[in-house]
């Protein structure tokens, strides 16, 4: 996920779009735009900070990966008990519900 999607994700939760950011942050609409447009990994450092600021997020947000490729979890024996196994059960789902 570039920094395009990730700006375009933050912008739909704040419910803002892309004039009033640019507004704020004191860029030209077309440069919050394009940033989307392109959905690049690189964007000029000093407009990413403003941005990143004004939405609450550090920069850094942009250039971390959101998801792991991989995790996995096993169990053996008598690790956990039944209610314990269905609780951890219960948080995974919560988990993947987010994401939505």
């Amino acid at each position: 996920m570039g920094i395009g999607s990730k700006l375009s994700k933050l912008m739909k939760e704040q419910n803002t779009n892309a004039n009033e950011l640019a507004q704020k942050v004191g860029v030209a609409p077309t440069t919050i735009y394009s940033m989307i447009t392109r959905d690049s990994k690189k964007a000029d450092i000093e407009v990413l900070i403003k941005i990143a600021r004004t939405l609450g997020v550090t920069a850094e947000y942009f250039c971390e990966d959101e998801e792991p490729t991989t995790i996995a979890a096993h169990f053996d024996g008598d690790e956990f008990t039944e209610s314990e196994l269905a609780e951890i059960k219960k948080f995974a789902q919560f988990v993947k519900e987010r994401r939505q």
